[in-house]
């Protein structure tokens, strides 16, 4: 498994190719946006039909990056439901399977925009958690430091001999991450949208996951017009 190695705020970090954060030091796995139940909810709302299976691809991703770290905490950052009414829709195999994933593991859940984290699931419950010196939460505040965040969803597009390829990808400063979402069948934002743009620096990279995690410059990024 190929990582890109940074550092943030001293702290030595790994951004995995399936898209979740490892801090080494810490033992710490740290996944954002899974939106566990999307396709039950696109289905309810009378969206397309897709097949019922986002939740458990996403568990599967996230058992294997729990064996290959061998992490003893894991930090949801945010809306690890679609809605709550996902959260409280789980299947007894999804929700044994996520039991057994938290066993001997301290597990956190960082309240999301679509959903207050689910309750009804053990870990510990919060709007953000402060780990010295590193801060997450769910979205990134603007003029913060240390500051590891998700909800955006951010993807990079990006030639090759094939053609143009959209990828979900990090966004990492000096400053700050902003995770990609974790999640199967999660849509994205495009890094050059004016709103990741003003919130990162102009040396940030995209870091695209896939096979390798591969860092580009952020697309977009130096043709701000607030540099």
């Amino acid at each position: 498994m190929s990582r890109y190695s940074f550092t943030l705020a001293g702290q030595s970090l790994e951004a995995l190719p399936s898209g979740a954060l490892f801090w080494p030091d810490q033992g710490l796995l740290c996944v954002s946006d899974l939106h566990f139940g999307k396709s039950e909810r696109i289905a309810r709302l009378g969206g397309s039909m897709l097949p019922p299976y986002d939740t458990r691809d996403t568990l599967a991703r996230l058992e294997k990056d729990l064996a290959r770290t061998r992490a003893k905490s894991v930090i949801c950052l945010g809306d690890s439901f679609d809605d709550s009414i996902a959260a409280r829709g789980i299947s007894e195999q999804e929700f044994t399977w996520i039991t057994r994933l938290q066993a001997g593991r301290h597990w956190v859940w960082i309240e999301g925009n679509h959903d207050p984290g689910p309750l009804a699931i053990g870990g510990t419950h919060m709007s953000e958690l402060p780990l010295p010196p590193i801060q997450f939460r769910h979205i990134a505040q603007a003029g913060s430091a240390a500051e590891i965040s998700g909800h955006y969803h951010p993807k990079a597009r990006v030639k090759t001999k094939a053609g143009e390829i959209s990828r979900p990808c990090f966004l990492i400063d000096s400053d700050r991450v902003i995770m990609p979402a974790y999640g199967s069948y999660t849509g994205g934002l495009s890094c050059e949208d004016p709103v990741l743009v003003n919130l990162m620096r102009p040396e940030a990279l995209a870091v695209l996951t896939g096979d390798v995690a591969q860092p580009i410059p952020m697309p977009g990024r130096r043709k701000s017009l607030h540099d």
